[in-house]
Formats: C-alpha cells, structure tokens, sequence
C-alpha cells in the first residue's frame, strides 16, 4: 500500500499561479477601493488611486492570461460528476462575465477622470463634470460587482481546477 502520487504528475506553468495572485491581488484592491469611497476616506483620490491600481493588475492579469493560452492552450476539469457540472458553471458565469469586464471598467474610468478635470476635462464647465461624474458613479454600481465577481472566481476556477482536482497526465 504505496503512496499515490500521480495526481502531482501535473504540473501548471508558472504564469497559472502569477494569473491568481493578479486576481487575487484585484479584487483586495477592488474591495479597499469599494470601502474608501464608501467611507469617503481619506479622500475621494485614495479610492481613484486604488481602483486606477485594480485596472492596472488587472490589465497585468489579461496580458498574462492571454500569454499563458497562447502558449499552453487550455486544461479540462477532469474531476467527474456534481464538482465538475458547478466548475462548469462557474466558469460559464466567470467567463461571460468577464468578456463585459473591460468595457465596463474603461468606461467607468474615463467617466471619473472626465468628472475630476483629467487633462483637457479641466477646462469643461462645473456642471458637465459633474454630469461626468454622476454617469460614473451609476456605472460604477454595474462595474463593481461584475469585476468583484470576476476577479473572485478567477481565482476559484484556478482552485478547482489546479489544486483541488488538479489533471492526471500519464
């Protein structure tokens, strides 16, 4: 009665794990930049510092995801039965889901810099930024807990897949 050690015969490529400490690291920074507004603390900067810092991981994040697809293809869920038709359906939301992402979060973005008075905005009258700034903050409502639930089950669907019920290579 031996160990069973083919189910470490897997191994990821190291940019798997680099793609979930981005999403990890994205939804933190999505999570204190939600609280900072909420709180309006320290100031209204602080939360366009971090979420500016969540949009730049996770750019960080699709460069690397895309890398890693070109380079190595793609992995099945091999594990049968409940566990792989809830994988199936978390990665069906996930990546439905994060097709909307980047639009959503650009637009989001260019609406708050717009508001704020970004380079040329400046010279825009007080009531257009404003109105800038209200069209941000109701998308923002849409953006948040899209990208919120795409950086979480990314890195759920990594869990699943590469340490949880990790592929048997023979």
């Amino acid at each position: 009665m031996g160990l069973d050690f083919s189910l470490f015969a897997f191994v990821a490529h190291p940019l798997v794990h680099l793609n979930a400490v981005l999403n990890s690291l994205a939804t933190v920074l999505l999570v204190v930049g939600y609280l900072l507004i909420k709180r309006r603390r320290p100031h209204p900067q602080a939360h366009a510092r971090v979420m500016l810092g969540a949009f730049f991981v996770s750019s960080l994040f699709l460069i690397s995801y895309l890398t890693y697809h070109w380079l190595e293809g793609s992995v099945k869920f091999t594990h049968p039965g409940t566990v792989r038709y809830a994988y199936l359906a978390i990665l069906a939301t996930h990546v439905a889901l994060a097709a909307t992402v980047p639009f959503l979060t650009i637009t989001t973005i260019a609406f708050a810099l717009k508001g704020l008075g970004f380079r040329g905005a400046s010279k825009l009258p007080l009531e257009v930024r404003l109105r800038y700034l209200a069209k941000h903050r109701k998308l923002a409502r849409w953006t948040f807990p899209i990208w919120l639930y795409v950086s979480v089950t990314g890195v759920v669907v990594y869990v699943m897949l590469y340490h949880l019920w990790p592929p048997v290579t023979n």
